[in-house]
Protein backbone atom coordinates (compact mmCIF):
# COMPACT_ATOMS: atom_id res chain seq x y z
CA UNK A 1 0.00 0.00 0.00
CA UNK A 2 1.68 3.19 -1.34
CA UNK A 3 1.54 5.71 2.08
CA UNK A 4 1.96 9.65 1.79
CA UNK A 5 3.55 11.86 4.27
CA UNK A 6 4.68 15.15 4.90
CA UNK A 7 8.13 15.57 7.14
CA UNK A 8 11.08 17.79 7.38
CA UNK A 9 14.78 17.67 6.57
CA UNK A 10 17.22 16.61 9.42
CA UNK A 11 20.53 16.27 7.84
CA UNK A 12 22.41 17.24 4.75
CA UNK A 13 25.33 15.26 4.26
CA UNK A 14 27.95 15.57 1.53
CA UNK A 15 28.98 12.11 0.05
CA UNK A 16 31.15 13.19 -2.60
CA UNK A 17 32.05 16.30 -4.54
CA UNK A 18 28.74 16.10 -6.26
CA UNK A 19 26.44 13.65 -4.09
CA UNK A 20 24.32 14.53 -1.21
CA UNK A 21 22.44 12.97 1.27
CA UNK A 22 18.88 13.99 2.61
CA UNK A 23 17.84 12.69 5.94
CA UNK A 24 14.09 13.06 6.44
CA UNK A 25 12.48 13.01 9.89
CA UNK A 26 10.16 9.79 10.24
CA UNK A 27 9.31 7.70 12.90
CA UNK A 28 7.52 3.79 12.02
CA UNK A 29 8.19 4.15 8.09
CA UNK A 30 7.62 0.67 6.37
CA UNK A 31 9.86 -0.13 3.40
CA UNK A 32 12.16 -2.70 2.37
CA UNK A 33 15.49 -2.54 1.77
CA UNK A 34 16.24 -1.46 -1.99
CA UNK A 35 13.10 0.35 -2.37
CA UNK A 36 12.35 3.74 -3.55
CA UNK A 37 9.97 6.61 -2.92
CA UNK A 38 8.98 9.57 -4.15
CA UNK A 39 10.37 12.97 -2.81
CA UNK A 40 8.54 16.65 -3.51
CA UNK A 41 10.59 19.34 -2.42
CA UNK A 42 8.88 22.27 -0.65
CA UNK A 43 5.53 20.76 -1.31
CA UNK A 44 6.39 21.88 -5.07
CA UNK A 45 4.69 19.58 -7.72
CA UNK A 46 7.38 20.78 -10.07
CA UNK A 47 10.49 19.77 -7.92
CA UNK A 48 9.86 15.53 -7.73
CA UNK A 49 11.81 12.65 -8.33
CA UNK A 50 11.50 9.09 -7.86
CA UNK A 51 15.11 8.51 -5.73
CA UNK A 52 16.03 5.18 -4.38
CA UNK A 53 15.94 5.08 -0.32
CA UNK A 54 19.89 4.76 0.88
CA UNK A 55 18.94 4.21 4.40
CA UNK A 56 18.21 0.81 5.94
CA UNK A 57 14.76 0.20 7.72
CA UNK A 58 16.80 -0.50 10.64
CA UNK A 59 17.96 3.04 10.95
CA UNK A 60 15.60 4.48 13.10
CA UNK A 61 14.41 8.64 13.20
CA UNK A 62 15.19 9.13 9.68
CA UNK A 63 14.90 7.95 5.91
CA UNK A 64 17.38 8.86 3.55
CA UNK A 65 17.44 9.75 -0.27
CA UNK A 66 21.14 10.35 -1.53
CA UNK A 67 21.27 11.97 -5.18
CA UNK A 68 24.07 13.21 -7.81
CA UNK A 69 23.74 17.03 -8.42
CA UNK A 70 22.82 18.13 -11.88
CA UNK A 71 22.04 21.34 -13.25
CA UNK A 72 18.15 20.15 -13.15
CA UNK A 73 16.02 22.37 -11.28
CA UNK A 74 15.46 19.47 -8.45
CA UNK A 75 18.78 19.74 -7.95
CA UNK A 76 19.64 23.01 -7.48
CA UNK A 77 16.53 23.21 -4.91
CA UNK A 78 17.64 20.54 -2.97
CA UNK A 79 21.12 21.88 -3.32
CA UNK A 80 19.43 25.15 -1.07
CA UNK A 81 17.52 22.26 1.37
CA UNK A 82 18.22 23.32 4.85
CA UNK A 83 17.53 21.48 8.32
CA UNK A 84 13.78 22.28 8.78
CA UNK A 85 12.54 22.52 5.29
CA UNK A 86 9.62 20.61 4.37
CA UNK A 87 9.38 18.14 2.01
CA UNK A 88 6.69 15.32 0.79
CA UNK A 89 6.93 11.90 -0.10
CA UNK A 90 4.97 8.77 -1.18
CA UNK A 91 6.19 5.47 -0.26
CA UNK A 92 7.38 2.12 -0.47
CA UNK A 93 7.88 1.17 -4.41
CA UNK A 94 10.17 -1.21 -6.41
CA UNK A 95 10.72 -5.08 -6.57
CA UNK A 96 14.81 -4.29 -5.99
CA UNK A 97 15.08 -6.37 -2.74
CA UNK A 98 16.06 -9.43 -1.13
CA UNK A 99 14.02 -12.14 -2.38
CA UNK A 100 15.85 -14.81 -0.39
CA UNK A 101 18.23 -14.22 2.43
CA UNK A 102 19.68 -17.66 1.69
CA UNK A 103 20.79 -16.37 -2.17
CA UNK A 104 24.56 -15.93 -2.74
CA UNK A 105 24.23 -12.20 -4.23
CA UNK A 106 26.48 -10.35 -6.38
CA UNK A 107 25.61 -6.87 -6.83
CA UNK A 108 26.39 -4.76 -10.08
CA UNK A 109 26.45 -1.05 -9.81
CA UNK A 110 27.78 1.99 -11.18
CA UNK A 111 27.45 5.88 -10.08
CA UNK A 112 24.64 6.82 -7.60
CA UNK A 113 22.75 3.44 -8.43
CA UNK A 114 25.05 2.35 -5.71
CA UNK A 115 22.01 4.12 -3.29
CA UNK A 116 19.68 1.16 -2.83
CA UNK A 117 22.45 -1.48 -2.65
CA UNK A 118 23.52 0.40 0.34
CA UNK A 119 20.68 0.22 2.15
CA UNK A 120 20.30 -3.90 1.48
CA UNK A 121 23.69 -4.14 2.78
CA UNK A 122 23.55 -2.41 6.24
CA UNK A 123 20.21 -4.29 6.71
CA UNK A 124 22.42 -7.31 6.36
CA UNK A 125 24.50 -6.44 8.48
CA UNK A 126 22.04 -5.00 11.41
CA UNK A 127 20.21 -8.11 10.68
CA UNK A 128 22.86 -10.69 10.45
CA UNK A 129 21.53 -11.97 8.05
CA UNK A 130 24.05 -13.64 6.54
CA UNK A 131 23.85 -13.41 3.21
CA UNK A 132 27.13 -13.85 1.11
CA UNK A 133 27.61 -10.69 -0.81
CA UNK A 134 29.99 -9.28 -3.27
CA UNK A 135 29.62 -5.98 -4.73
CA UNK A 136 31.47 -4.70 -7.67
CA UNK A 137 31.40 -1.10 -8.09
CA UNK A 138 32.60 0.88 -10.74
CA UNK A 139 33.09 4.63 -11.23
CA UNK A 140 35.45 7.14 -13.05
CA UNK A 141 37.95 7.77 -9.68
CA UNK A 142 37.95 7.52 -6.27
CA UNK A 143 36.84 10.61 -5.53
CA UNK A 144 33.34 10.10 -7.16
CA UNK A 145 32.83 6.98 -4.90
CA UNK A 146 29.49 7.61 -2.68
CA UNK A 147 29.43 5.49 0.82
CA UNK A 148 33.29 4.56 0.55
CA UNK A 149 33.54 4.81 4.18
CA UNK A 150 30.34 3.00 4.83
CA UNK A 151 31.00 -0.11 3.14
CA UNK A 152 34.95 0.28 4.31
CA UNK A 153 33.39 -0.13 7.89
CA UNK A 154 30.71 -2.15 7.13
CA UNK A 155 33.80 -5.11 5.42
CA UNK A 156 34.71 -4.88 8.76
CA UNK A 157 32.15 -5.91 10.50
CA UNK A 158 30.36 -7.90 8.09
CA UNK A 159 32.82 -11.05 7.01
CA UNK A 160 30.29 -12.42 4.14
CA UNK A 161 30.21 -8.73 2.51
CA UNK A 162 32.98 -8.51 -0.39
CA UNK A 163 33.55 -5.02 -1.77
CA UNK A 164 35.51 -4.65 -4.82
CA UNK A 165 35.88 -0.81 -6.65
CA UNK A 166 36.49 -0.59 -10.35
CA UNK A 167 37.72 2.91 -11.58
CA UNK A 168 38.59 4.05 -14.75
CA UNK A 169 41.26 6.45 -13.32
CA UNK A 170 44.20 5.22 -11.82
CA UNK A 171 44.17 5.84 -7.92
CA UNK A 172 47.29 4.91 -5.80
CA UNK A 173 46.89 4.02 -2.19
CA UNK A 174 43.69 1.94 -3.04
CA UNK A 175 42.75 -1.71 -4.02
CA UNK A 176 41.03 -1.72 -7.03
CA UNK A 177 40.33 -2.78 -10.50
CA UNK A 178 41.20 -0.74 -13.38
CA UNK A 179 38.79 -0.14 -16.58
CA UNK A 180 35.26 -1.13 -16.59
CA UNK A 181 33.11 -4.04 -15.27
CA UNK A 182 33.98 -6.92 -17.73
CA UNK A 183 33.74 -10.60 -18.12
CA UNK A 184 37.54 -11.07 -16.85
CA UNK A 185 36.39 -8.91 -13.58
CA UNK A 186 33.53 -10.69 -12.89
CA UNK A 187 35.05 -14.41 -13.36
CA UNK A 188 38.20 -12.83 -10.90
CA UNK A 189 36.39 -11.44 -8.50
CA UNK A 190 33.31 -13.40 -8.63
CA UNK A 191 34.65 -17.20 -9.41
CA UNK A 192 31.30 -19.37 -8.25
CA UNK A 193 29.37 -16.57 -10.27
CA UNK A 194 26.92 -19.09 -11.20
CA UNK A 195 25.96 -19.80 -8.18
CA UNK A 196 24.72 -16.22 -7.78
CA UNK A 197 21.47 -14.17 -8.26
CA UNK A 198 22.83 -10.81 -9.78
CA UNK A 199 21.31 -7.78 -8.83
CA UNK A 200 22.49 -4.87 -11.49
CA UNK A 201 21.36 -0.72 -10.60
CA UNK A 202 22.60 1.80 -12.19
CA UNK A 203 22.33 4.16 -15.49
CA UNK A 204 20.17 2.25 -18.52
CA UNK A 205 23.01 2.16 -20.71
CA UNK A 206 25.45 0.30 -17.41
CA UNK A 207 22.61 -1.77 -16.78
CA UNK A 208 22.09 -3.19 -20.37
CA UNK A 209 25.43 -3.62 -21.08
CA UNK A 210 26.05 -6.03 -17.69
CA UNK A 211 22.88 -7.77 -18.63
CA UNK A 212 24.87 -8.86 -21.80
CA UNK A 213 27.78 -10.05 -20.21
CA UNK A 214 26.04 -12.08 -17.71
CA UNK A 215 23.64 -13.59 -20.00
CA UNK A 216 25.52 -13.68 -23.84
CA UNK A 217 29.34 -13.89 -21.98
CA UNK A 218 28.79 -15.99 -18.52
CA UNK A 219 25.41 -17.60 -19.53
CA UNK A 220 23.78 -16.33 -16.75
CA UNK A 221 19.91 -17.65 -16.59
CA UNK A 222 17.79 -14.91 -16.88
CA UNK A 223 15.98 -15.82 -13.98
CA UNK A 224 18.99 -15.24 -11.66
CA UNK A 225 19.32 -11.63 -12.86
CA UNK A 226 17.35 -8.78 -10.93
CA UNK A 227 17.85 -5.05 -12.17
CA UNK A 228 16.72 -1.30 -11.40
CA UNK A 229 17.13 1.28 -14.25
CA UNK A 230 18.48 4.06 -11.67
CA UNK A 231 16.19 7.17 -12.29
CA UNK A 232 17.97 9.09 -9.96
CA UNK A 233 19.91 12.12 -11.41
Amino acid sequence: MIKEIETKVKEIISRTHNVKSVRLEADDIDFKAGQFMMVMLRGNSQLKRYLSISSSPTEKGYIEFTKKLTSSDFSEELNTLQPGDKVKLQYPFGSFTLQNSKDKIAFLSGGIGITPIRSICKYALDTKLGADIVLLYGNQSARDIAFKTDFDEMQKQYPKLKVVHVLCEPSPGMDYQIGLINKDIIKKEIPDYEERKFYICGPPVMVEAMKKILTEELLIDKEHIITENFQGY
